[in-house]
């Protein structure tokens, strides 16, 4: 049994983690800056007039969620052998302890020193050395990356070659460029340990690698799949559709048991990749018959020459024609089907449009 302390600590770290973690997206300023203007009485005193404007949403799925996270705020725990994740509910990372030292996999902005806290952690249970020497990037997002420099400047950064270039040309000097880069795939041998990278060609990102432990029958692949979970915004901002559809097929030819996928609180699955593609064919699937079914005319009739409004008009009425049926069907299955869907549809009717011309018509 839990006492009433030990519940109130746990919802403590689990909201402490989600607002570390809504700071990636730039959201928690504005509302800090709101609820310094408000001083309640007593804790929990929320301004009424705000509450009834908040949605309520379907309950989370428990296949979705992941282990309880410690007083830190995170939860560190072994993949296989030597090879170790780390998440804080939002946010993963991961890392192999070597007779070298630790080779780490990612740094998020959100999980922070606590990644070193998670190596000596077990560096200390297992008489290996604490001493972070590689970090690999799985791509060059600052919410991936930006704890990076926190390892200092003797640790050895490997990325791909466009992620060196895309963190030369941001500036940040959190995210150290990587020193050593490949182009198309590179084997790596440290302390005994093999790590094989690969990049496939554009999918989320430019840059975005495929990391194969195949001595730890493991994949890491970073926003792609959000395990339990649907992607958010624009199939998690991704800026090449087709890429991000075909990347989950080319993740699947690897062997693995274990995804490593960047986000939320638990490991991944091939049926989770599996769920993933289902999810996306059948959004694309309703974007092609939405397309070809709801009449735009009412919208350009309504708005006359504000073309911008009836586009919108006409291509939220699509979206939410394709993403009604998806939200009905994986509702209670994927965590947030009803809450990303509907803006998921428009980006994947967009690249259905602009990318395969499906709808583009050709004035005669």
């Amino acid at each position: 049994m839990f006492r009433e302390g030990d519940l109130r600590r746990r919802a403590f770290l689990r909201l402490a983690a989600m607002g570390v973690a809504a700071t990636q997206f730039g959201v928690m300023g504005t509302a800090r800056a709101q609820s310094d203007q408000s001083t309640p009485d007593a804790e929990g005193d929320i301004t009424e007039a705000a509450a009834p404007t908040l949605p309520d949403y379907a309950p989370v799925p428990r296949s979705a969620l992941g282990p309880a996270l410690n007083d830190r705020g995170y939860f560190v725990g072994r993949v296989e052998r030597n090879l170790y994740w780390v998440t804080d509910g939002t946010y993963q990372a991961a890392f192999l302890t070597t007779r070298e030292g630790v080779v780490l996999f990612d740094a998020p902005a959100s999980i922070g020193r606590n990644l070193q806290q998670a190596a000596d952690e077990i560096a200390a249970a297992n008489g290996v050395s604490n001493k972070v020497t590689h970090l690999v990037y799985s791509h060059h997002h600052a919410d991936h990356t930006a704890a990076s420099s926190l390892f200092g400047n003797n640790v050895v950064r490997i990325g791909q070659a466009e992620t060196r270039r895309l963190l030369l040309r941001d500036n940040d000097p959190r995210r150290p460029p990587p020193d050593e880069t490949f182009t198309d795939r590179r084997k790596l041998e440290i302390g005994g340990e093999r790590i094989q990278l690969a990049w496939h060609g554009s999918n989320h990102t430019p840059d975005n690698t495929f990391i194969h432990f195949p001595d730890h029958d493991t994949l890491m692949l970073v926003d792609i799949v959000n395990s339990g979970w649907v992607p958010i915004y624009s199939l998690n901002l991704s800026e090449d559709v087709p890429g991000y559809i075909e990347a989950p097929a080319t993740a699947l030819s690897y062997p693995w048991a274990h995804l490593i996928s960047g986000h939320m609180g638990r490991l991944g699955t091939r049926d989770d990749v599996t769920l993933q593609q289902q999810y996306v064919a059948d959004l694309s699937a309703g974007a092609r018959t939405a397309l070809g079914t709801v009449d735009p005319t009412p919208f350009f009739v309504k708005y006359g020459n504000n073309s911008w409004a009836a586009i919108k008009g006409y291509l939220d009425a699509v979206a939410d024609s394709a993403a009604a049926p998806v939200i009905e069907k994986y509702t209670g299955v994927l965590a947030a089907a009803d809450v990303f869907t509907a803006s998921t549809a428009l980006w994947v009717l967009e690249s259905i449009r602009l990318d395969l011309g499906v709808g583009i018509q050709v004035r005669a």
